[in-house]
């Protein structure tokens, strides 16, 4: 445990869309005596009562267990979305370095690990349509990169617990997470480079596709960052789901864009995206595609319970605030999420 009165919470990944938002809370925090953010480069800003240190999870090096020594908890938020088209590079990044997190925190005998899962780690939803809680099946949908990732880590968490009682593991299984600070990143991640901001306004696409069944679950990464630091000072283990309402449709969609909607069949939309990704005009893959078809919506219900946590915006009002910040290039002083409108 820390020195001091209060807790020391190291953040793995602590410069990305999550991390910024739960360092700042954790920081502003007063239960929370110092945070240790970990990133592969320092950022350009740093909150109150927090340090940082550069770390690669995918470098074969040790010393984790060194920064973890004195730690109340470990938030382990690092993840890599690309390159898609090299799934080995991820897999070094994602899951073996979470493996050396997962081993440090047993190493330096840390009480509290929490583990940012996904909403992609679940295996297809069910065919009613309804949401599904914590106890749905985390095999994910198997031909996507992410999904299978996630999905590894899930029983890779299953056996540290058995492993490991003494040390309390909680999941978030959140759904896609944005801001105004992460619009660019998230442009760049999911549209590539070659997709300009400003098409994001209104009146711009004179129509949108209406694929079947293409509806996701959308949350402020705010939201999810008070999550996270409820469940440090929480007594809680497991997983929790986490997501806002309503469900994002092309009928919303369309009414935000002003644009009209137009059906067009999974496979057209597949093979257009295949091509785009082939070429490497985009750089979400359509495998990646076949996964969010198939995610289940998620129920909340455990969260608000045993964490007392509500999201404070709509899905909504955080795709209006996604859309604002693609438009002004919108970003933040760290390198993943530097701000621009092309490129």
């Amino acid at each position: 445990m820390s020195s001091g009165s209060g807790k020391r919470v190291v953040v793995t990944g602590a410069t990305g869309n999550v991390g910024t938002s739960v360092v700042r809370l954790l920081a502003e925090d007063p239960e929370v005596e110092s945070v240790v953010g970990l990133a592969r480069r320092f950022p350009d800003r740093k909150p109150p009562k927090t340090e940082w240190s550069t770390v690669d999870l995918a470098a074969e090096e040790g010393g984790l267990a060194d920064v973890f020594e004195g730690a109340d908890a470990v938030v382990h938020l690092a993840w890599a979305f690309q390159p898609t088209h090299d799934p080995a590079v991820t897999w070094r990044t994602n899951v073996l370095g979470s493996l050396r997190v997962f081993e440090a925190v047993a190493a330096a005998n840390v009480p509290t690990l929490v583990h940012a899962s996904s909403v992609g780690a679940y295996s297809p939803g069910p065919e009613e349509d309804r949401a599904v809680d914590e106890s749905w099946p985390t095999h994910g949908w198997p031909d996507a990169v992410y999904c299978r990732e996630k999905a590894y880590l899930e029983r890779t968490l299953d056996t540290f617990e058995r492993d490991h009682p003494g040390t309390r593991v909680v999941r978030m299984r959140p759904a896609f997470l944005f801001k105004r600070e992460s619009a660019s990143e998230q442009r760049r991640i999911f549209g590539g480079r070659f997709l300009p901001g400003p098409i994001a306004r209104p009146g711009v696409l004179p129509f949108l596709p209406d694929v079947p069944g293409l509806r996701v679950q959308a949350l402020h990464t705010d939201d999810a960052a008070e999550a996270y630091r409820l469940a440090v000072r929480t007594e809680v283990r497991g997983p929790f789901n986490l997501a806002a309402d309503p469900p994002l449709d092309v009928e919303l969609l369309a009414e935000m864009f002003d644009a009209r909607p137009v059906r067009l069949p999974r496979t057209v939309a597949r093979s257009a995206i295949a091509a785009a990704w082939g070429l490497r005009l985009l750089p979400a893959s359509p495998h990646l595609f076949d996964a969010v078809l198939r995610l289940p919506l998620l129920d909340c219900t455990r969260a608000r319970v045993e964490l007392g946590w509500r999201p404070q915006r709509t899905a909504t009002e955080v795709l209006e605030e996604l859309l604002h910040g693609m438009r002004a290039g919108a970003g933040a002083p760290t390198e993943p999420m530097r701000g621009r409108k092309v490129g």
